[in-house]
């Protein structure tokens, strides 16, 4: 069977489900969230773990029906190279895999920025994987200076790409813009020329309806991820019925597309979505996605064998146990 698509995700969370331990004190809004849990988690991954997650997310990705994800991956203290980590996991299950480093500043400074671009740069001239393509990626707005965004475009339009990142997924992303003299984020992007048709805007929770619109008149997409949007208490994206290029993704959460399209029309419902009768073309976004940055949606993986899923799972469940302690110490 065709598989489904997750048009944007994070594969380094695949441990995530395996015991990853809770904040000690809980986040008070989304800012805290990231620093408390997920860039924790970030900069506790190494090649090992790194690798048995790609594996567990992709392998449970084809139990789900799931065989094409756009991934949007950071792992700060594993930069160079790790993009091929989670092209060779994709590669050998056989799942189509569009991949970007989301470069960002907050560890490092400019350096740290430099160092996310040069990785796509690396891994876009030099994969030869079939299923794998290569994306120009951003962490979000706020997590990058003017000259990361600029770059990031320069590199997109000079390598025939498109660029991945987060955009006013909270109201921090907003704000941020705006002390820096911005109308907000999707405008500092373009702005800066970081945008170039095809580009891939995650969540847009705070866009309002112009501003969809007038991402739609750019040629660019947006991906709606219920879900994480819901677990974050970030809000819901209303505006993007104003678009008809939207597709939906899962943020990191496992990628059983089924069940993110079940919380998006229960999520529609309750907020009396304007889109809601067209929930269909949202859910269908994800292919016409996947045959702009493949040239097909139409992927059908070879199975996947009882005893190697075991053997995934097992190197996952013996990689957490390493992990944890690792996070806790960031």
């Amino acid at each position: 069977m065709s598989g489904a698509v997750n048009a944007h995700t994070h594969l380094y969370s695949g441990l995530a489900p395996l015991g990853m331990p809770a904040p000690a004190v809980p986040p008070k809004d989304f800012v805290a969230i990231l620093e408390q849990v997920w860039w924790r988690l970030d900069r506790a991954l190494d090649e090992a773990s790194l690798r048995a997650s790609a594996d567990l997310y992709l392998a449970e990705a084809l139990i789900a029906g799931t065989a094409t994800l756009i991934d949007h991956h950071e792992s700060p203290n594993l930069i160079e190279g790790s993009l091929d980590i989670l092209a060779d996991a994709a590669q050998a299950l056989g799942v189509q895999l569009a991949v970007c480093y989301g470069a960002t500043e907050r560890n490092g400074g400019r350096e740290e920025g430099r160092r996310g671009l040069a990785e796509c740069r690396r891994f876009i001239v030099e994969n030869r994987r079939p299923l794998v393509r290569g994306l120009v990626g951003l962490h979000a707005s706020f997590t990058v200076s003017d000259e990361t965004i600029r770059e990031a475009g320069e590199m997109a339009r000079e390598l025939g790409t498109v660029v991945h990142v987060h955009v006013a997924e909270d109201l921090a992303d907003v704000e941020d813009a705006k002390r820096r003299g911005y109308a907000g984020p999707l405008e500092r992007l373009l702005k800066l020329e970081a945008l170039p048709a095809g580009s891939i805007l995650a969540h847009g929770v705070h866009l309002d309806a112009a501003q969809v619109r007038f991402a739609s008149a750019a040629g660019l997409w947006l991906v709606q991820n219920p879900r994480s949007n819901e677990g974050n208490r970030v809000g819901y994206p209303r505006a993007l019925a104003e678009s008809p290029n939207v597709a939906v993704g899962t943020d990191g959460y496992p990628a059983d597309m089924t069940a993110e399209h079940a919380a998006l029309e229960r999520l529609a419902r309750e907020h009396a979505d304007a889109g809601l009768a067209r929930l269909g073309e949202r859910i269908g976004g994800g292919a016409r996605l996947a045959r702009e940055r493949f040239g097909n949606d139409d992927v059908t993986p070879p199975p996947l064998a009882p005893d190697e899923l075991e053997r995934i799972r097992q190197r996952a469940r013996e990689e957490a146990a390493r992990l944890w302690p690792r996070m806790l110490a960031q």
